[in-house]
């Protein structure tokens, strides 16, 4: 309002602006508008001021009024306001429009002018004053407690270890200000726990933990601000406690068992690798079988060397340098023979005295420049020792001299030095068996060891080696010289020498006779992961599993299997070890596994039944037919049937029908008929052997050959054997007919009327033999004849004949004999006669049965209660009375037979082998 002017009045010129800072600190308190600055907020004007009693005027020195604008970041002016306290003074205030909060914003910048009250009263050419930046902070207030950032903690530890931290708890504060904000501190509110905790949330355990004593642990935890707010809500913690962690293989399964005629087992099932959280690039294992012990370094065939070369498709012709020892092949009689799983003949060699001299006859079959030699040999010495010397034909000297194999070969005897080949081989000394084959063509020569070959070293400057002693010797175990035997003499074991003169034999061939029927395999390649490898050496004894990702490496083990192709496996125990090698980003701490060390069990294979049926204990026949040019089948009615008895758990089997048994198990026998075929079959006559003037056992040598089969026909005994060209079901069906057919023939007026046989089989190279079927053959009218005119001789022959130590058990079967009756009528003038002399026959009949009887009874309390072994099939046989040929028909009770099964005594009970 402007103020009347009673006089003649003036005011000075607005000539300055107003002073203020140029810069301004203010805090503010949150929840509060009130802001303090420093300095304080003044404003001054220079102009001079003009004094009027009692009167108040606008002047231009005097501050009206503050304006806030936008600061540099375009906020502030809208939060923030200023007052003027004292218009004369220039004191200010600045405030906020509401309260502030420093959660959201914790600065605010703007800037702020001062306007003076301007010239006259209606304050017109007002000034203002530059722009000063005020800058204010917002205090914070305590508000907020601490949260957890998760409600629940969980960790898994390792037992008996100290951790620096096993897990860390964390909890935030939604103050602004660093001293309400941050967490002090953090405490375990739950009593007696192991467990400890510092100021940034770290626990860790005080002491080892226990998974057998406590496997988890649960306890609470809270949190405080630096204002001691506690948090809102605790957090729960959870450690458990797993055992310690041991690398190696889990799941390892020290005993397998192996069930013959299983195909292919799985070893590892459920193996795997624990490598305890290392990181693990490259991962080994190697799985070693060992079958060294087991025949001739594994189960191999069960048949006899010769027989797998027949299944090998082996040329024929070779030749046995060390056969089974028999009459005709006495050379290796005095070699002492050692037993072996797999069937086969194994000769000891002692360096010295053991020495087989093999037969000019023989040795002459295998001369010639080409030939091959194969043997099967175990030896650890380190001298100098021969294996074989033929000083005769061929003229070469197999020497071994520690781990060195040397063939000495004269491709002209009159030559003072030979062809040496040598060979630096482990397989020669290492006291394990292998199988070696000696190919000469010469001048080349290929030696095969286990079924790898091996080139020679070809040395001919060898220094003075003797010539060949001028006798013809091919000696096994040493070499013949100056009519001696030489010193430097094989110590070790040999088996299966054999000699082929001619071409070489194939590779195929020689892989064959080598390869075992047992070994790890690898159950499917296809599903073998990415990066995994393996390898099986060629004996399958070894195989190598190799990857570089555990999960991946731990499947592949899971699929490495033993098979053996046998159906009846040699039993026994196999060693087996698994050595693991593993290479780590960090080779410091990389992990060192030790070896796993087991065993597989081969079970003992269901044995198989071979019987021999079809054939009586008695055969009776007329003199004549026994005489006759193909004489009397022995065995015509002979069966032969192979099966497989094996344990059946009924028990088992009544559940699944939903029948009740008792708590025990129920075990039965079951047969199963299956194909086989057998090796050899033998007809022995028994006590002393065939009179080859009187007797003879017949064969049709043409069905033999067209069959395959040999025969070896001594008159000590018969034997049949096969090439096994072909094992199919008409093997057995082959015996049968063949045996079927042999027939025993007498010579013209032969007194011999008794004789008995015996007759057996077997498979596997003797290692399963069948029961033996005894048979008694006798000629009834000879018999007879005898009775009547020779009583006395008639007893006699009896007693030879019913000798006590020929005990035999006895098979069903039935004999039809070949009656012949004559009718003849007698004449008027000689009744009388025929009256006395048939008086005088039944009185002589009776006799010898009274005889009989007690000669029996006698024989079977000496014959340990085998009853009927004496006994004869009388039935409708037929007695000729002479001179008046009246028949008379004697039918002694003797109707009932035994069936039993036979074992082997005396001599001979060594089984042969085909």
């Amino acid at each position: 309002t402007p103020v009347p002017c009673f006089c003649d009045c003036s005011f000075s010129a607005n000539k300055h602006k107003p002073w203020i800072e140029t810069e301004y600190q203010g805090i503010v308190m949150e929840n509060d508008n009130t802001v303090l600055l420093n300095p304080p907020l003044f404003a001054l004007d220079k102009d001079a001021p003009l004094h009027y009693a009692e009167l108040t005027f606008t002047v231009p020195w005097e501050i009206c009024g503050f304006r806030v604008h936008n600061g540099p970041g375009g906020s502030g002016s809208t939060q923030f306001e200023a007052v003027v306290l004292d218009r004369s003074t220039g004191e200010g205030l600045v405030r906020s429009k509401e309260p502030l909060d420093c959660e959201s914003h914790k600065e605010h910048s703007f800037t702020i002018q001062a306007y003076d009250c301007g010239e006259g009263p209606d304050g017109t050419n007002s000034k203002k004053s530059h722009k000063a930046t005020v800058h204010v902070r917002v205090n914070d207030v305590n508000e907020f407690s601490p949260v957890f950032v998760e409600r629940r903690y969980e960790a898994s530890v390792p037992e008996d270890r100290l951790f620096d931290r096993i897990v860390r708890v964390e909890a935030i504060d939604a103050d602004c200000s660093p001293q309400y904000s941050q967490i002090c501190f953090y405490d375990i509110i739950t009593p007696n726990v192991p467990f400890t905790i510092d100021n940034d949330g770290n626990i860790k355990n005080t002491e080892p933990l226990d998974s057998k004593r406590q496997r988890v642990h649960s306890f609470w935890v809270t949190a405080f601000d630096c204002g001691k707010n506690r948090a809102q809500a605790d957090a729960q913690v959870i450690v458990t406690v797993k055992p310690s962690c041991k690398p190696g293989w889990i799941g390892w399964t020290k005993r397998i068992e192996y069930t013959p005629g299983s195909g292919s087992i799985p070893l590892f099932p459920n193996l795997r690798l624990e490598a305890c959280e290392e990181t693990v690039w490259n991962i080994q294992a190697t799985v070693e079988l060992q079958t060294g012990h087991i025949g001739k370094g594994c189960d191999r065939d069960s048949y006899s060397d010769r027989s797998v070369r027949r299944l090998c498709g082996a040329v024929r012709g070779e030749v046995d340098l060390l056969p089974p020892p028999s009459p005709a092949t006495n050379w290796t009689t005095a070699l002492p023979t050692l037993p072996s799983s797999d069937s086969s003949l194994v000769f000891s060699f002692n360096g010295s005295t053991h020495v087989a001299v093999v037969p000019d006859s023989v040795a002459s079959a295998v001369s010639g420049d080409h030939f091959t030699l194969q043997l099967w040999m175990r030896r650890g010495g380190a001298k100098e020792e021969t294996i074989i010397c033929n000083d005769s034909y061929s003229h070469y000297s197999l020497s071994v001299h520690g781990c060195r194999l040397s063939l000495f070969y004269w491709p002209d005897v009159s030559a003072t030095r030979p062809v040496k080949f040598l060979w630096k081989l482990e397989q020669v000394c290492d006291s394990e068996w292998h199988h070696l084959s000696l190919s000469v063509q010469f001048p080349s020569v290929t030696l095969y060891v286990d079924g790898v070959t091996f080139d020679p070293a070809l040395i001919h400057d060898n220094g003075a080696i003797p010539n060949p002693a001028p006798h013809q010797r091919l000696v096994i175990g040493a070499c013949w010289g100056n009519f001696t035997i030489s010193h430097l003499g094989y110590k070790g074991l040999l088996s299966g020498v054999t000699v082929r003169p001619g071409n070489v034999e194939p590779h195929s061939v020689v892989e064959c006779l080598y390869a075992c029927r047992e070994g790890l395999d690898f159950g499917d390649l296809e599903t073998l992961g990415s990066g995994m490898k393996v390898h099986v050496n060629p004996s399958q004894s070894v195989l190598v599993l190799e990857g570089d990702e555990i999960e991946s490496f731990n499947r592949a083990v899971q699929q490495v299997t033993y098979k053996n192709s046998l159906r009846f496996a040699t039993p026994g125990v196999r060693p087996l070890k698994l050595t693991t090698s593993l290479r780590c980003f960090s080779e410091e701490s990389c992990l060192s596994l030790r070896q796993m060390e087991g065993y597989l069990v081969v079970l003992q294979p269901d044995a198989p039944q071979i019987s021999l049926s079809g054939v009586g204990p008695h055969l009776a026949r007329p003199a004549a037919e026994f005489e006759g040019p193909q004489g009397v089948p022995l065995f015509p009615e002979l069966r032969i049937v192979c099966s497989l008895s094996h344990a059946v758990n009924t028990a088992a089997q009544g559940m699944e029908g939903g029948g009740m048994f008792s708590p025990k198990t129920v075990i039965s026998l079951m047969s199963d008929a299956v194909a086989h075929t057998l090796d050899g079959c033998e007809v022995q006559p028994l006590g002393e052997e065939l009179n080859s003037e009187r007797e003879e056992l017949l064969v049709d040598m043409e069905a033999l050959k067209e069959r395959g089969l040999d025969i070896i026909n001594t008159t000590a005994y018969i034997a049949i054997t096969g090439h096994f060209f072909h094992i199919n079901l008409m093997s057995i069906s082959v015996y049968e007919d063949v045996l079927r057919s042999i027939c025993y023939r007498l010579a013209k007026g032969s007194a011999r009327f008794e004789r008995r046989f015996r007759l057996s089989c077997s498979e596997m190279n003797g290692r399963y033999t069948s029961n033996e079927l005894t048979l008694e053959v006798k000629n009834t009218t000879e018999h007879r004849t005898l009775i009547l005119y020779h009583p006395s001789h008639l007893l006699a022959s009896q007693q030879q004949f019913l000798h006590p130590s020929h005990h035999t058990g006895e098979l069903s079967g039935h004999t039809l004999p070949n009656p012949h009756r004559n009718s003849v009528v007698p004449g008027a003038a000689t009744v009388i006669i025929m009256v006395c002399v048939g008086f005088l026959v039944v009185m002589v009949i009776l006799g010898v049965f009274r005889i009989r009887s007690i000669h029996r009874r006698s024989e079977g309390a000496r014959g340990g209660g085998k009853e009927g072994s004496s006994q004869w099939d009388d039935s409708a046989l037929n007695i000729i009375v002479n001179p008046m040929e009246e028949e008379v028909v004697d039918s002694p009770d003797d109707t009932s037979d035994d069936q039993r099964i036979i074992k082997k005594e005396g001599r001979d009970s060594a089984p042969r082998r085909y």
